[in-house]
């Protein structure tokens, strides 16, 4: 199993981080070190990648950022930015480009997160709940959390793959983008469109997410603007 926090495996340097990331409101989801991983466009230090979970959402709607377009991009600049020069890190994030920073390389390196039946990522604590919003990569390579799980969907029946009322995501053909967006313009789609994808939402650890449905709701109309 993944190490608890208090583990006297990681170091001084991962408990500052650590710290720092849950004031801010976000969480740990995975940490490697690029050069016995061979992460993309890394190869040296240490990288913890940054998201989100039940605390998250709360924090935005009291930020600056809250007002304006784009609240969660801003907000995580903002923050992220602010944790990499306050610890000597370089902040990375999964938007901005092109280019992209390769995070969906580092997050399947990270031990912690796999694809799905469905092919989209789902994470061992937070399922398909997936947010990442930044990362920070420290030119040291200091002791972190190893990640001992295999992936949680090795002896899980799958519920992420027949969720789907159009077959969107399905564990065929994987994404059907056209068939989600002209669901989601239908009178059914909308419970989608309020309380997130049902296909992601079946993932049996997505409620570890402790997700508020107004935070998938504008995730969605960020996919789908009406």
């Amino acid at each position: 199993m993944y190490q608890s926090d208090t583990s006297s495996d990681t170091s001084p340097e991962f408990a500052r981080v650590k710290q720092a990331t849950e004031t801010a409101g976000l969480i740990i989801m995975g940490a490697l070190h690029p050069r016995s991983t061979e992460a993309k466009q890394l190869e040296t230090g240490t990288l913890i990648l940054l998201g989100t979970a039940g605390a998250f959402w709360p924090v935005l709607k009291q930020a600056p950022e809250w007002q304006g377009s784009d609240p969660v991009d801003r907000w995580s600049t903002r923050v992220i930015g602010q944790m990499a020069q306050t610890l000597g890190a370089e902040a990375h994030f999964p938007f901005g480009g092109p280019p992209y920073a390769p995070f969906i390389d580092w997050a399947l390196k990270s031990g912690r997160t796999f694809s799905s039946p469905v092919g989209a990522l789902v994470h061992d604590t937070v399922g398909m709940l997936i947010s990442y919003r930044g990362a920070l990569h420290f030119s040291e390579e200091f002791a972190i959390l190893e990640a001992r799980n295999a992936s949680p969907c090795i002896n899980c029946p799958a519920p992420c793959a027949t969720a789907c009322p159009v077959g969107a995501l399905n564990a065929h053909s994987f994404y059907d983008v056209a068939a989600c967006h002209d669901h989601l313009n239908t009178e059914e789609g909308q419970t989608c469109m309020t309380g997130g994808c049902l296909a992601r939402l079946a993932c049996p650890l997505s409620a570890e997410a402790k997700r508020d449905p107004e935070q998938s709701a504008h995730h969605m109309h960020a996919f789908h603007p009406s």
